[in-house]
């Protein structure tokens, strides 16, 4: 399955968790919820992979983690935030470079209409 199928149905998947759930809640329901609904899909979900940083052939256990993983090609990044803020992509993006992966998705729950906070974020490796 491709990185854009992969993304299409966690869109789909997360639009209808936050229709069910709505805007206002923990990181952390999202992230359950969203990660038992793709399951669900019959996807392989992973949730707060670690994320080590290599620097100069050193690998460094910082404590970065993915929210989750799905299929081992696509990270998706959840936030219940007022207003996602430049850091936030750049974390995505950071993300993507370290584990050589190319599409992520950045998703804020805390949005009246979910689909004003889907942001796909490519690493062009």
């Amino acid at each position: 399955m491709s990185e854009n199928e992969i993304s299409k149905i966690v869109v789909i998947t997360a639009i209808e968790l936050h229709k069910s759930l709505g805007p206002g809640l923990l990181e952390s329901v999202y992230e359950n919820s969203l990660a038992f609904d793709l399951r669900t899909e019959g996807l392989s979900v992973e949730q707060q992979v670690p994320m080590p940083l290599v620097y100069k052939n050193n690998k460094f256990e910082v404590g970065y983690r993915l929210d989750l993983l799905i299929n081992k090609k696509v990270i998706i990044e959840l936030k219940s935030v007022e207003t996602l803020l430049p850091v936030h992509y750049a974390q995505l993006l950071t993300y993507l470079k370290l584990s050589e992966l190319k599409l992520g998705l950045l998703i804020n729950f805390n949005q009246k209409l979910l689909k004003d906070g889907i942001h796909r974020i490519v690493n062009n490796l």
